[in-house]
C-alpha cells in the first residue's frame, strides 16, 4: 500500500512532531489546558501536533481522509483514511511524565494497512505493516509465556464513565492474584505496542476511542497476537471494549473478563 519513500517521509514526520512535543512540554501552563469532559484534558501541543499530522500526512496521502481526536479536520474518507492520535497520554506531558506517544493508523476499506506508534522520550517507533511489526525497524513478535503467573498485564483504569467500575475491579483482584502484576502506563497506545513486543502479555480496557486503540491493535495483530473486543468480536476499534494479547495467554485472560458482568 505505501512505498518505502512514503514510510520514510512518515517516520520522518512523526520524528518531527515529537520533538516538538519534547521540546514544548515544560513550557504547557495551567492556562493552555482545556477539559474536554471529565478527566479529558488537551493543550495546545495535542492541537499543533495533529495540525502537523494532518499537515504532512497530505502531502504523503494526498487522497486520503481523517479520523482525529481533536477534530481539527472532519474528513473521513471510507476508501482511505487516517486514524490520529497525536498526543496519546495527555494527562502523563501534562504533569510532566515520559510516557506518551503519537498514534496514527492508515485505513483500507475499513482495514488497518499501516500503523505507528511512536514514542518520542524513548526514540522508540513501532510500525505494522503487511510485512510485519517492527520496533525501529527490527521484527517485533508477542510473548510466548504460557503460563499466567509468570505474565505481566497491561490495563486503564477508568476515568470518567464508572459504571461497570465494579466488574472491572473483579477483574484487577483476579489478575492481581493470579500474575506476576499489572502496569497503566496512561497511554493505551504505548500499553498495546508494548504488549506486541513482549513487554506485557496483555491489554485490556473499556470505553477507549478508535483513536487510542487503532494503531497498537494492528501492530500487535502483525506482530502474532490476537485483538478483540471483551465478548470475543471484532468490535475492538469502534467499540467500547478492547483485549489484545499473545495468541497463547488470550484465552485465560478472556475467560477470565467473561467471568464478570460487563
Amino acid at each position: 500500500m505505501l512505498t518505502t519513500e512514503q514510510l520514510k517521509s512518515i517516520e520522518s514526520l512523526v520524528k518531527k512532531v515529537g520533538k516538538f512535543q519534547q521540546e514544548n512540554q515544560m513550557q504547557v501552563s495551567a492556562t493552555d489546558i482545556d477539559e474536554k469532559s471529565l478527566n479529558q484534558l488537551v493543550s495546545y501541543v495535542d492541537i499543533e501536533s495533529e495540525k502537523m499530522l494532518i499537515s504532512g500526512l497530505r502531502k504523503i496521502t494526498p487522497t486520503a481522509g481523517y479520523l482525529a481526536e481533536e477534530n481539527t479536520t472532519n474528513n473521513k474518507n471510507n476508501l482511505l483514511y487516517w486514524i490520529i492520535d497525536p498526543l496519546d497520554g495527555t494527562t502523563n506531558y501534562l504533569f510532566g511524565h515520559s510516557k506518551y506517544a503519537i498514534s496514527i493508523a492508515l485505513y483500507a476499506d475499513d482495514k488497518p494497512v499501516y500503523a505507528c506508534v511512536y514514542v518520542p522520550t524513548e526514540n522508540e517507533n513501532f510500525v505494522a505493516t503487511p510485512d510485519g511489526a517492527f520496533l525501529n525497524d527490527k521484527p517485533i513478535h508477542v510473548a510466548n509465556r504460557d503460563n499466567l503467573q509468570q505474565t505481566l498485564i497491561a490495563t486503564g483504569f477508568p476515568y470518567y464513565n464508572f459504571e461497570e467500575l465494579d466488574a472491572y475491579m473483579e477483574v484487577l483482584t483476579e489478575l492481581m492474584k493470579s500474575t506476576q502484576g499489572l502496569r497503566r502506563m496512561g497511554s493505551a497506545a504505548i500499553d498495546l505496542a508494548y504488549t506486541a513486543c513482549g513487554r506485557f502479555d496483555a491489554f485490556f480496557e473499556l470505553n477507549l476511542s478508535p483513536w487510542d486503540v487503532a494503531a497498537g491493535a494492528y501492530i500487535i495483530q502483525q506482530a502474532g497476537g490476537t485483538v478483540t473486543d471483551f465478548g470475543g468480536g471484532e468490535e475492538y476499534v469502534f467499540g467500547k471494549s478492547i483485549l489484545g494479547s499473545s495468541q497463547v495467554i488470550y484465552p485465560k485472560i478472556k475467560a477470565i473478563i467473561a467471568s464478570k458482568n460487563f
